[in-house]
């Protein structure tokens, strides 16, 4: 498990590292702090194509080869972005940082889920799958703090560079401890390989989420042509996928599995809540209480910390129920939270108040994942865990589009409470999915007296979603 720990906090930690680094970066290569942005979106983007693209590749030509490559990608992505001299140079850094980084995580699942199937385990292997979640998402908050040590003492090139020993270590463990997969069955042609991956789709959806990022990253002056070409490719890749004999995305199953649909929903949901606090209130920090980006990023990791304390239990016991109802609550509780909050706030109730996005952090991450786990077969879960990355960097999207818009012009607090009444809104959103879902309330209104409560008590000691499928 230590390649797979290790590979999988590459993303994480990239996705918020470069935020400390943004200013010195526009001033070494002479461009605006606006125009650095990109840096953010060109991850996000590269990662919501690579990973479902990264489990249909491990799904085809095995976890441990797509899992090795993905890695050596990442090392080349260092070494660009620490010698880059300009800003072109340094988005082919961040691209090429996530799309290998992006070929680790459903490599994993993949990997996890056969081994567990040969070791003949029925339920999920909760402690293994924990310790993945807090790998490659409860690490996402060390980003910041990480980013403002490294830019303080060693520059900004150091954000770029420290993803060599990570993906060295990752890569030197996983030649020894990783078993070496199956041979792949048959020479196959180029074309026979375009199909089985469906290229056509990959292009549409790379396409359609380029032109929506556009979008979004234009406002608050939206890019209508933008939005429209998005529409339209969407429109397209939907016909496309319904056709393909084996779909980049496969919407007839996201249309019959509405319990997968829902877990993506609820990730995306809870993305976009933590995602802004991560970026919009360090923002707030720096400039209403005049705090350096270090300090600023420290105050985040006791809510990293809560989320790392929560999820590993939540996972051992394979809960789902519990705590997304927690998850959904303490994101709104929080989000309340934020409405109350002033420069002249001490210090404290600020990290009490990300405390509870922590307990929301560590009981959504470890409930929806193993919910994912539960409700797709094994030949399915590369790409369906890759998808499940995907509707979460959906979520820090439309993050980073939302804090755009808000703090377009200035940061204060009144512009801090516009946000926060957004994220109430999208976490009354999230819980109405959550007590509105039968597959996860159900067992909630079991009778006292009912033949099935020793079941019932069984589920909810650990066995607490069905094997595979359902809706």
């Amino acid at each position: 498990m230590t390649p797979l720990f290790t590979g999988s906090a590459i993303n994480a930690i990239n996705t918020s590292l470069i935020a400390t680094a943004l200013l010195p970066i526009a001033a070494a290569v002479d461009v605006s702090v606006g125009r650095t942005a990109v840096l953010v979106s060109a991850l996000y983007l590269a990662s919501a194509i690579a990973q479902p693209t990264g489990g249909k590749l491990a799904e085809e030509f095995g976890p441990r080869r797509v899992f090795m490559v993905g890695l050596l990608t990442v090392l080349a992505g260092g070494i660009v972005g620490g010698v880059g001299q300009d800003l072109l140079t340094l988005i082919v850094a961040r691209v090429l940082i996530g799309v290998g980084s992006s070929a680790v995580y459903p490599s994993a699942m993949l990997l996890i889920r056969r081994k567990a199937e040969a070791a003949g385990l029925e339920a999920p292997p909760g402690g293994v799958l924990g310790g993945l979640m807090i790998a490659g998402a409860a690490t996402s908050a060390l980003g910041l703090p990480i980013g403002g040590v490294l830019v303080d003492t060693w520059g900004w090139r150091t954000t770029f560079l420290i993803n060599l020993p990570f993906a060295l270590l990752a890569l030197v463990t996983a030649f020894f401890w990783i078993p070496s997969d199956r041979p792949v069955n048959g020479a196959r042609t180029f074309r026979e390989v375009t199909v089985r991956l469906d290229v056509p789709g990959i292009v549409c959806f790379g396409g359609m989420l380029a032109a929506l990022l556009l979008f979004l990253m234009g406002l608050p002056r939206p890019h209508w042509t933008a939005l429209g070409l998005a529409v339209v490719v969407g429109a397209g890749l939907v016909w496309w996928e319904l056709r393909a004999s084996h779909p980049f995305i496969d919407v007839r199953l996201l249309g019959t599995n509405l319990a997968l649909t829902r877990t993506y929903l609820r990730f995306a949901i809870s993305s976009l809540c933590v995602y802004t606090v991560l970026y919009g209130l360090t923002q707030w920090l720096q400039a209403g209480r005049n705090l350096s980006s270090k300090e600023a990023g420290l105050l985040l990791l006791p809510m990293s910390a809560m989320s790392v304390l929560i999820a590993r239990p939540v996972s051992r016991r394979n809960l789902v129920r519990t705590p997304l109802i927690v998850a959904a609550v303490s994101c709104l509780a929080a989000s309340a939270g934020v409405l109350a909050l002033t420069t002249s706030t001490p210090i404290v109730w600020i990290v009490v108040i990300t405390l509870v996005f922590g307990i929301m952090l560590g009981t959504t991450l470890s409930a929806n994942q193993t919910a994912l786990y539960t409700q797709v077969s094994a030949d399915q879960i590369g790409a369906a865990a890759g998808l499940f990355r995907t509707f979460g960097f959906l979520g820090s999207i439309a993050s980073s589009a939302l804090i755009s818009i808000v703090f377009h012009t200035h940061v204060d607090d009144r512009r801090l409470h516009t946000i926060a009444v957004i994220m109430v809104v999208v976490s009354v959103l999230g819980l109405i999915i959550v007590v509105t879902d039968r597959t996860v309330m159900a067992k909630a209104r079991v009778r006292r007296g009912d033949p099935s409560v020793g079941r019932q008590r069984q589920l909810d000691r650990g066995e607490d979603m069905p094997a595979v499928g359902g809706r």
